[in-house]
């Protein structure tokens, strides 16, 4: 298929190339020679179409102020449409520097100082930044695991919602790797126009699903469901391109855009990124057969953690991984604390990953790890834990 997927297998030096996994570890983690794990970007090449994208606009010598052009919002709509079968408006279309930027800028434009803010923990920590910066009320709707998968309470949730004015949904779901069903995203967005709350989608994990799971964006749903609905997206957690700052959101009622549209001019942030316009354009107009070669890989490398964890290290469970590079595993078996179990991972067995606290204080007892690099690199960092259970 296309591109040779063994190129995948090849580790890339990223050293002095700023990137925060590697060049932040000693900060992190008190040690610069811990396998990173952690931060959500990919040790994996980018596809071919955004390379010679980029190298041809490098080569023309002006990166000047730059504007979105129409191609730009061509290849968004085409690629919602063939990925996930919705049709999106160009004028629905807002371009955003980034989903997290994206998000505090929403929560300025929609709330007042001490409404709420409705998530569901364990989730992406920049969403507890929400209520801090903001001086907004954060409500928590803990998701509940059950049979090693993680379900919402809905009956709790309909009682937050009911306090709230925004809701913040992760939809594929970080770090609980769930793909939300028609269904369950259907009795969101019921409950959330019965209790008049915005839905605010990051979606950024979108395209990274595993097969038989689909992702169904909230807003595709219904009209009515889509009329309370602001989709933030990216192609950045995709094709890797997240150093290009360059994001969108999908708004499909005037009014709750007009409101979106008038915070980024307030604040300036109007202009695009003269590579990360290329690089989006290239990725969506090009990179399908890419992205299929990468699911594969990073689904062998999913089955290998959890092979090696089930024969290996028992007293460790991988929670099923539906969508994301991100495993979350479970290590409440081995009776540590958190800062105990972080300590064990760090000085133990070398290996830098994302405490589960971090996300919530549903995250007590996990740890996160990144897949997303070679599989010599995952085969490293196995025998590192193995190692630190039998010194």
């Amino acid at each position: 298929m296309g591109e040779d997927m063994s190129g995948f297998d090849t580790p890339v030096d990223r050293s002095g190339t700023c990137s925060v996994k590697y060049e932040e570890r000693l900060a992190k983690f008190g040690d610069a020679e811990v396998l990173p794990l952690w931060v959500a970007d990919m040790d994996l090449p980018s596809p071919g179409c955004v390379t010679k994208a980029l190298e041809k606009r490098a080569k023309h010598p002006l990166y000047g102020y730059t504007i979105y052009p129409e191609r730009f919002f061509a290849a968004i709509s085409g690629w919602m449409e063939e990925r996930h079968g919705w049709s999106v408006e160009r004028d629905s279309i807002v371009p955003v520097p980034g989903v997290v930027p994206a998000l505090n800028l929403l929560v300025r434009a929609l709330t007042k100082k001490g409404e709420g803010i409705l998530i569901q923990p364990p989730v992406y920590h920049p969403f507890f930044r929400l209520g801090r910066n903001h001086g907004r009320r954060l409500l928590e709707n803990p998701l509940v695991l059950k049979d090693g998968r993680y379900e919402i309470d809905f009956d709790d949730f309909r009682r937050r919602a009911n306090e709230a004015k925004l809701f913040i949904l992760c939809s594929p779901h970080n770090p609980a790797g769930r793909v939300w069903s028609e269904e369950e995203l259907e009795k969101i967005g019921r409950i959330c126009i019965e209790e008049e709350v915005v839905i605010i989608s990051d979606e950024v994990h979108a395209d990274i699903v595993y097969r038989p799971h689909t992702h169904t964006p909230v807003a595709k749903i219904s009209k009515e469901i889509s009329d309370i609905t602001i989709t933030l997206n990216a192609p950045s957690k995709t094709f890797n391109i997240a150093g290009l700052n360059t994001a969108y959101a999908i708004v499909q009622n005037d009014s709750l855009r007009r409101r979106l549209e008038a915070e980024l001019k307030r604040f300036d942030l109007t202009m695009g990124n003269v590579f990360g316009i290329e690089a989006l354009t290239a990725a969506y107009e090009g990179g399908a057969e890419w992205l299929e070669e990468l699911l594969s890989y990073l689904e062998k490398n999913i089955g290998f953690v959890r092979r090696f964890l089930e024969e290996k290290i028992p007293s460790i469970e991988a929670i099923e991984t539906e969508a994301t590079y991100l495993m979350w595993l479970d290590c409440r078996k081995l009776g540590m604390g958190d800062d105990e179990l972080e300590r064990f991972f760090i000085h133990g067995a070398k290996l830098g990953l994302n405490s589960g606290v971090s996300f919530g204080e549903g995250g007590s007892g996990f740890m996160r790890l990144n897949v997303a690099c070679p599989k010599a690199v995952l085969e490293e960092a196995m025998e590192r834990l193995e190692s630190a259970f039998h010194p």
